[in-house]
């Protein structure tokens, strides 16, 4: 069995816990995931089986695609609601033209620093650990790619948006941003993937469901790079 199932990782459950259930139930000798989800986001999760670990470079490539929300008036140090609040602003007098005109000012090529709540690593450490220790270290911002921010309701202090961007973009960190920009603080709510690369919501399976459906679920390895292929030739288009 060499191919890639798309998985629609629950809430709580880490990435790597979606792994290993996928790969109990199947008997593979070898499963890895396309990009990390938080535990508190949902959504997809393509994970590579046996043989198509080797090509996850190829396949974790093109656009990422997320509906997040987050609620005015409030910093955590996450940049989403498992933290500590950090700052509490005053929020009533934010418009929705408001947080449009700050929102757009996210797209496009930006510059993003990466959360210490993040595992990205420093001397081989994931920030988070330290984070955790309350040791906060310097990062290097990185470089990612946007293509659209859209919001799609406000009801304060809620705002809810979609979002289509590079592999390494954080939304919690566009979140926060855009509470700092707007001085009333912000923090994201919830966070579900809707595409990656060449995989949607669309044909995702619950890590929980029956072996024999997730089997059945498996997209051969072929037909997989086709995807993987078209999905990155799609992104490097888009961001010339």
């Amino acid at each position: 069995m060499n191919g890639v199932l798309v998985a629609d990782k629950p809430q709580g459950w880490t990435s790597h816990d979606v792994v290993a259930a996928v790969k109990k139930k199947l008997g593979a000798k070898k499963v890895g995931h396309l990009g990390t989800l938080d535990p508190m986001a949902t959504g997809v999760l393509p994970l590579v089986i046996n043989g198509a670990t080797k090509y996850a470079e190829t396949l974790g490539g093109g656009k990422k695609e997320y509906a997040a929300a987050l609620l005015l008036g409030a910093a955590t140090d996450t940049y989403d609601s498992v933290g500590k609040v950090t700052f509490s602003g005053d929020a009533s007098s934010v418009t929705a033209d408001d947080v449009a005109r700050a929102l757009a000012g996210f797209t496009g090529r930006i510059s993003q620093l990466p959360p210490m709540y993040s595992a990205v690593k420093r001397n081989g450490v994931p920030l988070y650990k330290l984070a955790r220790k309350g040791v906060t270290v310097e990062r290097e911002p990185r470089e990612v790619m946007v293509f659209s921010l859209v919001v799609t309701s406000v009801e304060l202090p809620v705002v809810r948006f979609t979002a289509s961007c590079s592999r390494g973009t954080y939304i919690r960190s566009i979140c926060h941003d855009l509470g700092e920009v707007l001085g009333c603080g912000a923090h994201m709510t919830s966070l579900r993937r809707t595409g990656c690369g060449g995989f949607s919501i669309d044909e995702a399976v619950s890590p929980e469901a029956p072996a024999s459906e997730l089997a059945s679920r498996v997209m051969p390895l072929e037909d997989a790079l086709k995807r993987g292929g078209r999905a990155a030739f799609e992104e490097l288009s888009a961001s010339v």
